[in-house]
């Protein structure tokens, strides 16, 4: 059988984005010489360098162009001179709504010798997925505002949700939790007592989902402000959470730190069916730009992620392992300049592990 080839768009972005991509791409060649497929890079410069010369934040055809591409591995978007939310909605968001990458993927797993602020916690209690709606919510833009400026302004920003979207994520958590076969219980996250209407729709059609095509799968629901508390106290109770876009967000953020902080924390903005990008977390750290010091294992375990929806699991898996080797036998922290290692050695270290 001819070995299997991919086509991946590389989008460095801004700030550190390009190092921790480097590093990535080294790491995923090695994957891929060792397990016998190809993986072809192709590199946009989408970002805060290109709008400040071009005043263009994405080209007209940008999803089009990504479209003809097996999968995305983003750096980071970011720029100091770029005031916020312009590069983040308009490349980040844009893209996430025009490729419908309607799920955002996020692991929450503490590598060993990670340090984690949760007391008396380890690796063995923090390995747990969350699935965080992508599409709908109080992210669509849906409101405005009125009498701007005036002691009487109104602003309304609206959440809003279709049975589709609702469905599409939560067969997505049912069947994700049902392949990584851990203890094979979803939990809805929500807030049925205040959010009456959004959530009794995502509340019903977990349970008519659930009761039809997913008897195997058992069922939990958690009000957001518990989950936040659980997720502190007893990490360990979770395999996979489903939540709507505005509680993932924060949670995956809270689940972040307790893994060991931005640096380590990686995701995916998935479109089961069509292109999927892939990012670390922690964003561009401006600071740290240039300096060969910013921590990569971030973007790295985002190329496994990504070895993993490609289905080569395989490859992922000893991405995954070389991650593991390095974290618990190698670096010092994983703090920016302080992990005993540069930014492009921590990348020939897992490489080499491979």
């Amino acid at each position: 059988m001819a070995n299997k080839s991919y086509n991946i768009a590389v989008l460095p972005g801004d700030g550190t984005g390009p190092e921790v991509v480097n590093e990535g791409v080294k790491v995923l060649k090695a994957a891929a010489a060792k397990y016998g497929f190809s993986l072809n890079f192709q590199t946009y410069d989408f970002g805060g360098d290109r709008y400040l010369r071009t005043g263009e934040v994405l080209p007209e055809n940008a999803a089009e162009e990504l479209k003809k591409h097996h999968a995305i591995f983003l750096g980071a978007i970011g720029h100091p001179d770029v005031k916020p939310g312009i590069l983040e909605k308009g490349i980040l968001l844009k893209l996430r709504f025009d490729l419908d990458q309607y799920i955002n993927l996020r692991p929450v797993k503490l590598y060993p010798g990670v340090p984690t602020p949760l007391k008396d916690k380890g690796p063995e209690h923090i390995d747990y997925v969350v699935v965080r709606e992508n599409s709908g919510d109080v992210y669509t833009g849906m409101g405005g505002t009125m009498m701007k400026g005036t002691p009487d302004e109104v602003a309304i920003q609206n959440m809003v949700y279709s049975r589709m979207q609702v469905e599409r994520c939560l067969r997505y958590a049912f069947d994700y939790t049902r392949k990584r076969n851990k203890k094979k219980t979803l939990a809805l996250c929500g807030k049925t007592n205040v959010l009456t209407y959004v959530f009794d729709l995502w509340e019903r059609a977990f349970h008519e989902i659930g009761d039809k095509d997913y008897p195997d799968i058992k069922r939990e629901y958690y009000h957001v402000d518990a989950t936040c508390m659980w997720m502190v106290k007893n990490p360990e109770w979770f395999d996979v959470i489903v939540t709507a876009n505005m509680f993932g967000d924060i949670i995956t953020d809270l689940g972040a730190i307790t893994q060991g902080g931005m640096g380590i924390a990686a995701g995916g903005n998935i479109n089961p069916k069509g292109v999927s990008m892939f990012e670390p977390i922690g964003g561009s750290a401006p600071k740290y730009t240039g300096k060969n010091v910013i921590n990569p294992l971030a973007a790295i375990a985002c190329g496994g992620m990504m070895l993993e929806h490609l289905g080569e699991e395989a490859a992922a898996k000893a991405v995954e392992a070389s991650i593991i080797n390095v974290t618990s036998t190698k670096l010092k922290s994983l703090a920016a300049g302080q992990m005993g290692y540069s930014t492009t050695e921590v990348g020939d270290l897992v490489a080499k592990g491979i």
